[in-house]
């Protein structure tokens, strides 16, 4: 290994002077050797700063690492997750029905997932009802981290795809625990005919239960508190039936997760009723496709043309071997508003760590900071920084190639403005990639020649550019997939468990010690720091 790490800071050294305005001089064909196309996507790697022989060498140290044995351990039911006993199978989740390789496994996932499609097809038909025979037309989901973030980012990316069901349907999203969501919400909504789905693996999450023991509260305050009201108004999804069972969430309505499941990887699972509720049966299917074509892309593809280990090796080459330690994702796509957020969880609960798999301090930095925003908004808000800031970042742009057909009848009367409207969102994803790699290069020759040092740009800020054919469920679930992937490569790099996440633990386990002090049941602290001690008596009222 510390071969390899001495190869890649030669090639880091070799390239660390090059500026990308030299590597597209130096090679009329770079796009063409630094950029994949599979299926309904297109990945452009072209504008990182890496060069035919860092590529190789980056090539190498996965090897030297064993990315390929990892990745067949990964598609296998071994405990990769060893801190916590468990494997890590969320690519079980979207396995063919009848798969031959793992038919229990695929049996059991969709023993689940049918049940949970024929509860959407009935709530779709206005058969669902709540407690005093209203037909249900709102439904809340009520859940924290994934549970939350890949249900949210997920349906609002694919509103285009919204079902037509007998009555009007919509599905709300609460996450916060210190109610305000809820708040706003209950103000809004019908007892009578809201359905509230409680989202939580352990079923212990506090977050999400002080939620739902208020809308408990909300529901029979008005309802009744007759066993009905909660058998009708609730549903549960959790890998803890019997704790479903003692809060009153009927069986018929408990659906079921597996431990080998991580919550920021388990949208495709029934953690996903919010997004087939809104896309229904067939887009939440294509949704599964996307994502298992990935899967075997995944494990079937050379290194040099694998999209999700390209990723992971380019983030690895930037975040180590560029000291870039920071990285935008930036969709051109206003229906991928939640993408970052839910990338944030992704990245950063998983790879966020500093201790490798044999128990050393690691010896590579681990996971970049990852943030993003919707890119025209970006544009106006901190572009700034990337483009004439101190700091050096990488970037991920993403566009769909096609957007509003003129087919569709919602788009029929505007299509025309509308697709002047997703060009002009295109052509400004262009220019900030190419401005980003090229800086003052990408400057008309006449307009720099006047130009004041506060008006240029240094450029040489890599950046990757996906293209998607369009955003569609079976797109987006390559897209998913994709980062999912990218993950694991990079925590094979740094050798590191990115499928646990102690860190998250411990800040719950003290703020449940500190709990009972705010409320009034403990009264001595003495015990605790000075800077704590201080608040807990502002927010106590004694000083």
């Amino acid at each position: 290994m510390i071969t390899s790490i001495l190869e890649m800071d030669q090639s880091q050294q070799s390239v660390q002077q090059l500026r990308l305005t030299d590597l597209f001089q130096q090679d009329p064909q770079r796009f063409e050797k630094f950029s994949v196309h599979f299926d309904q996507l297109s990945f452009d790697y072209s504008k990182h700063r890496i060069d035919q022989a860092a590529f190789e060498a980056l090539i190498k140290f996965a090897d030297s690492k064993q990315l390929s044995a990892w990745i067949k351990r990964l598609f296998t039911e071994e405990q990769i997750n060893y801190t916590e006993g468990r494997a890590a199978m969320h690519w079980a989740l979207r396995l063919p029905k009848h798969d031959q390789d793992y038919p229990k496994l695929a049996q059991a996932v969709h023993q689940q997932l049918d049940r949970m499609f024929q509860l959407v097809e009935k709530v779709h038909a206005g058969q669902c009802r709540g407690s005093t025979g209203e037909v249900i037309q709102d439904v809340v989901n009520i859940g924290v981290g994934g549970s939350d973030l890949g249900p949210l980012m997920v349906s609002h990316a694919l509103s285009d795809y919204k079902v037509t069901t007998a009555k009007p349907l919509k599905v709300h999203f609460v996450s916060t625990m210190d109610g305000s969501q809820l708040s706003e919400l209950l103000h809004q909504l019908r007892p009578e005919t809201t359905l509230f789905i409680i989202s939580s693996k352990s079923f212990g999450t506090i977050d999400t239960l002080s939620n739902a023991q208020t809308v408990r509260q909300w529901l029979e305050k008005a309802l009744g508190h007759q066993k009905s009201v909660v058998q009708h108004h609730f549903i549960g999804v959790s890998t803890k039936p019997e704790k479903m069972t003692e809060w009153g969430i009927a069986a018929e309505n408990q659906f079921l997760l597996w431990d080998w499941v991580g919550g920021r990887y388990s949208l495709w699972s029934c953690i996903g009723l919010p997004i087939a509720l809104q896309i229904g049966v067939e887009g939440f299917k294509q949704l599964l496709a996307g994502a298992y074509a990935i899967d075997q892309h995944f494990q079937k593809t050379p290194f040099q043309h694998n999209i999700p280990v390209l990723m992971g090796l380019l983030g690895v080459w930037n975040n180590n071997f560029l000291d870039i330690q920071t990285h935008a994702v930036l969709p051109y796509d206003g229906r991928l508003k939640y993408f970052a957020s839910y990338l944030q969880q992704l990245e950063m609960e998983s790879n966020g760590k500093s201790i490798q798999r044999n128990n050393q301090k690691v010896e590579l930095k681990t996971c970049p900071i990852v943030w993003g925003e919707v890119g025209p908004n970006a544009q106006h808000a901190f572009y700034q920084l990337l483009h004439q800031g101190t700091h050096a970042v990488s970037c991920d742009f993403i566009a769909p190639v096609q957007r509003y057909n003129a087919n569709q009848f919602t788009y029929a009367e505007n299509a025309e403005a509308l697709i002047e409207q997703h060009h002009l969102a295109l052509s400004n994803c262009l220019a900030q990639s190419r401005l980003l790699a090229f800086g003052n290069q990408a400057l008309n020759a006449d307009e720099l020649e006047s130009l004041p040092e506060y008006k240029q740009y240094e450029g040489n800020q890599p950046s990757s550019t996906l293209l998607l054919q369009e955003l569609s469920p079976y797109s987006l679930g390559m897209l998913i997939a994709l980062y999912e992937h990218k993950v694991f490569v990079q925590s094979v790099m740094w050798n590191i468990n990115p499928f646990d996440q102690w860190g998250v633990e411990k800040g719950k386990e003290i703020a449940n010690q500190l709990l009972p002090i705010l409320s009034g049941k403990e009264k001595d602290f003495s015990q605790l720091d000075a800077s704590t001690q201080g608040l807990i008596k502002i927010l106590l009222g004694k000083e």
